[in-house]
């Protein structure tokens, strides 16, 4: 008995910065599978990846680094980085803003993370947008420079 020959090639896309968690599975860059979890990142991401590896030959992953929920965003990174380093998986990043036409995210009681002119802050705000995965997976709105979006509000 030989190892199951895993034949198809894909992207994902993970949406780790807010709950639910939401993951794109990209084939020939078009979006083919939506997954969404309210569990906790580190007990999701290892279940996922081990049966997705088993299906699928993974060629990149690319994530939102932030801003939003630093403990989901350090556990991504962390585990994506372990990939990268394992598998030779090709890793990138974006911030969240991308997934949800710029609008505010999230960030504790009534104050949520803006992005003006490039820059991002924390202000208060009405409500936050809601996170979409993109139908295509479009590699130049990415960034090689996966380090975490870390805002912190002025003590």
């Amino acid at each position: 008995m030989g190892l199951q020959q895993v034949s198809r090639s894909i992207d994902l896309i993970l949406i780790p910065i807010s709950s639910p968690l939401k993951i794109g599975i990209y084939e020939n860059l078009e979006l083919i599978e939506e997954i969404e979890s309210a569990d906790m990142v580190s007990e999701f991401l290892p279940t996922f990846f081990s049966f997705i590896f088993k299906k699928y030959k993974v060629n990149r992953i690319a994530y939102s680094n932030g801003p939003g929920s630093y403990m989901a965003i350090k556990l991504t990174y962390i585990f994506l980085k372990t990939l990268q380093i394992s598998k030779n998986i090709e890793i990138l990043a974006v911030d969240g803003f991308y997934f949800n036409d710029n609008s505010p995210i999230k960030a504790i009681q009534n104050r949520y993370f803006i992005k003006e002119n490039g820059k991002i802050t924390i202000k208060k705000a009405d409500i936050a947008g809601e996170f979409r995965l993109p139908k295509k997976f479009v590699e130049n709105d990415y960034s090689t420079d996966i380090e975490p979006v870390y805002i912190l509000d002025a003590v």
